[in-house]
């Protein structure tokens, strides 16, 4: 089954989290997560790349910087190749059962990575993003924001005084700035979708921000409501 036939049916949500190196994605999914539990709502937490068996073989051929020899558009067909298979295998199937789906990273990154620091041809990304979605949005995506220093910084003491960066967090400082500044354009051309969030706030209050947008987007409508 290819993602862009897929069904996610009526009642689930795609939540995806976006932003820099260290601007806390994972933590927040995983305090969002818990809070969504406890409601008694089924939550999915993935990521990207990765998410499913194949697509974490690829997350770990990117990451590694062996992809980086095939250039921006290479690594963005790489990046589809693995969404595709994780929409098929996780994503689609959870939110077909109703679930909330939470995810670290998703088309946006590869819009900001590859297609605007990478300086991949804006044409070939869109046609990626709609073969590996078809119809599918994210029903909100979190932007997490940072500046670059303190998110480096993070991404540094999360990563240990003896571990290498990856293949983007090793990326120079002028980089990251441009994904800072991509990831603001993305959330200001698609404001419907999109929610910037100061992720240098502690992050019980980033959390807490992050679950008044859940219950303006969602409760009023009694969608996340428990069974």
């Amino acid at each position: 089954m290819s993602a862009a036939s897929a069904d996610p049916g009526p009642k689930g949500r795609l939540i995806t989290f976006e932003g820099g190196e260290g601007a806390g994605k994972s933590t927040q999914i995983g305090l969002l997560s818990e809070r969504l539990a406890r409601t008694g709502i089924e939550v999915v937490s993935t990521r990207e790349p990765g998410g499913s068996p194949r697509a974490e073989k690829l997350r770990e051929f990117i990451l590694s910087g062996r992809a980086a020899a095939l250039g921006p558009l290479g690594e963005a067909i790489l990046f589809a190749a693995a969404r595709i298979d994780h929409l098929d295998t996780v994503i689609a199937p959870a939110l077909r059962r109703g679930a909330i789906v939470l995810c670290d990273r998703f088309s946006d990154s590869t819009r900001a990575y590859q297609g605007v620091m990478g300086e991949a041809e804006p044409r070939m990304i869109a046609l990626l993003e709609k073969i590996a979605l078809g119809d599918l949005r994210p029903d909100l995506t979190i932007v997490l924001d940072i500046p670059v220093a303190d998110g480096l910084a993070r991404a540094a003491t999360r990563r240990g005084a003896h571990a290498a960066p990856d293949r983007f967090e090793g990326e120079e400082v002028a980089f990251h700035e441009g994904l800072r500044r991509a990831f603001l354009n993305i959330a200001a051309g698609e404001a419907d979708r999109c929610c910037v969030v100061d992720a240098l706030a502690p992050k019980e209050e980033v959390a807490q921000a992050i679950w008044q947008l859940i219950e303006a987007r969602f409760l009023p409508a009694e969608e996340l409501q428990p069974a």
